[in-house]
Formats: structure tokens, sequence, C-alpha cells
């Protein structure tokens, strides 16, 4: 019998991570590619990005010696977990021939599995988007917010990115106590000290890449926090508790007789599990806030194996 590989894509708008596991669930092959997000790239530079990453994977020496000796494909099955346009990933995968039985399902589902591992709970996440993913006691699966960065996605790098340039903006212009964001905004867009507030608004609305730039802030504005700065951590609290309230509600509709401090919660990405939003959030929500310290490429891993 042939060997039992499988595929497993976790697709953002970062990056596109590929791997190849074995029967045992051992990882044998990986490749990393840049975002495949459609709605940010568009549809033909996602299937450009994922149909040469898949390329690039099977190009592996663990299946080179395969194809050379197999008369049909060593790969039973091939999972892609992808963000955004459902639609789109669905119609793609049918097209996929020689990767065994495709599949297409959201990005948010590799990282509830590494919160819940299969059992009923939550998990909120938080990357260059956000947002939050459900599995009810009766098994199905629930997404609220992820609706992209021109909408909010609360919690997210771009969301933080965005509030604290807002407030830098009202800082510049006089209206509002100055802090070190001001400063900071200015350095991230490297117009220097004279910068002044519409300076700075004309970068960031003729940039051709607005929300990859302001996204990009959002370590400067961690760093601030966990520096002491009062307005930075204000700034990050208020993006995150706005995450934390939308799963607050979630976890109302979908366990309405289970307290929340039973239901299992995971916390996803840097800025959710950053030790300063960590401990605020914590104080503000009686649901048990456990960080996911496996990358969601592991929990695409995990779904592979349960398929």
């Amino acid at each position: 019998m042939p060997p039992n590989f499988k595929i497993g894509i976790d697709g953002g708008g970062t990056k596109t991570e590929c791997i190849l596991i074995d029967a045992t669930g051992t990882i044998v092959a990986r490749h990393v590619a840049p975002g495949c997000n459609p709605n940010i790239v568009g549809n033909d530079a996602a299937r450009t990005t994922v149909t040469a990453a898949l390329a690039a994977l099977i190009s592996s020496p663990a299946l080179s010696s395969q194809l050379s000796t197999l008369s049909s494909s060593p790969i039973m099955a091939t999972q892609l977990f992808m963000s955004g346009a459902p639609a789109f990933w669905a119609e793609f995968a049918a097209t996929l021939t020689g990767f065994g039985h495709v599949t297409a399902a959201p990005d948010s589902l590799p990282t509830l599995e590494l919160a819940t591992h299969g059992r009923p709970g939550l998990v909120l996440h938080a990357g260059t988007g956000s947002f939050v993913a459900a599995r009810a006691p009766d098994g199905t699966v629930h997404y609220a917010g992820g609706t992209g960065w021109r909408f909010g996605d609360p919690g997210s790098g771009y969301e933080l990115g965005r509030r604290a340039i807002a407030r830098a903006l009202l800082e510049l212009q006089g209206w509002l106590p100055p802090s070190r964001l001001g400063p900071t905004v200015r350095d991230h867009t490297e117009l220097g000290d004279a910068a002044d507030a519409r300076a700075l608004t004309r970068y960031f609305y003729a940039h051709a890449e607005p929300n990859r730039v302001i996204a990009a802030l959002a370590p400067a504005v961690l760093r601030l926090a966990s520096e002491g700065d009062h307005t930075a951590h204000q700034v990050l609290i208020e993006s995150a508790t706005e995450l934390l309230d939308l799963a607050t509600h979630v976890a109302a509709k979908l366990f309405p007789t289970t307290p929340l401090a039973e239901i299992p919660t995971g916390l996803s990405g840097a800025l959710l599990t950053h030790a300063t939003v960590l401990a605020a959030l914590r104080s503000r929500t009686p649901l048990p806030l456990t960080p996911i310290t496996e990358k969601p490429i592991e929990g695409v891993r995990l779904l592979l194996l349960r398929a």
C-alpha cells in the first residue's frame, strides 16, 4: 500500500504555511509562502500562491522517491484552512487533482482545536486580524467577528495600530495631552520629527498597503504598554476588551446553562497572550482564559490526524 501522507495548509493574510505528515502524524516536509487571503491579495494571487506552495511541498525529498516509484499519488488527503472568501476556497479545492480528498475550511478551526482538542469551548484569536471561534455542546462550530481590517477586528494588530494612530493624531493636533504615542507614530512613518498630524494622516491614507503598515505599529504599542506607558496601555486594553466582550456574548448564547468559569477558553496570538493584556483580561471576566503556546500549524496537524 502507498504511504498515507496528508497535507495541511494554514492560509492567512500574513503567511501560508503548509505541512506534509505521514501516517504517524510526523511532519516530514514543511513550506512557508506569503499570505493568501483573497480579500487582501485578490483571487488570482491567492490561487497562485497556494498552487506554488503545494508544488514546493511535494518537491520535498520525503515525497520525491515515492512519486518516482508509484503510479498514483501517495497523498491521501489535503485539508485547507483558509482565511477569507469560503466559497472561493471551496471552488479552488475542487480543482486540485493528485492531492487525495481535498477539503476547505475556515482558518479558525486549527486554533479552536488547540484550545479545546475537539471538545466544547471557545478560542479568542488576535493576529493581524481577530475572531472568536466556538464548539457548542452539540458539536457544532461557530464563528464570530473576523470581518476584516476595514470593519475593526477588535483586539487585532490592525485595530490596535488604528487606535494608537487616532490617539496620536489628536495629541499632535493639541486636543489631548501628549504621550509617547505621538513620537512612536512619527518614528513608524519615518517622516521626521517635524511631521504634523496632517502629514501623518496623508501618509497612512496614501499608503499602498494601509492595513499592513497600520498593523505593523502594534508591536511598538505593546512595548510602550509593557514599559508602563499609561496611554498605550489604555489603547491596548480597550481594543482587547472589545474582543473579550464578543467572546462573552458568544459563550452566553451557546452555553446558556453553563457558568462562564466552566467553559474552556483559549487565547491565541501574541497580542492576547502578552502578559500585560492577559492580566487585564483575566481581571475582567470569569472565563478561564488559557494562553495557547502552540502555533496554528500544530492545530492543522492535529486535525489531519483526526480526519
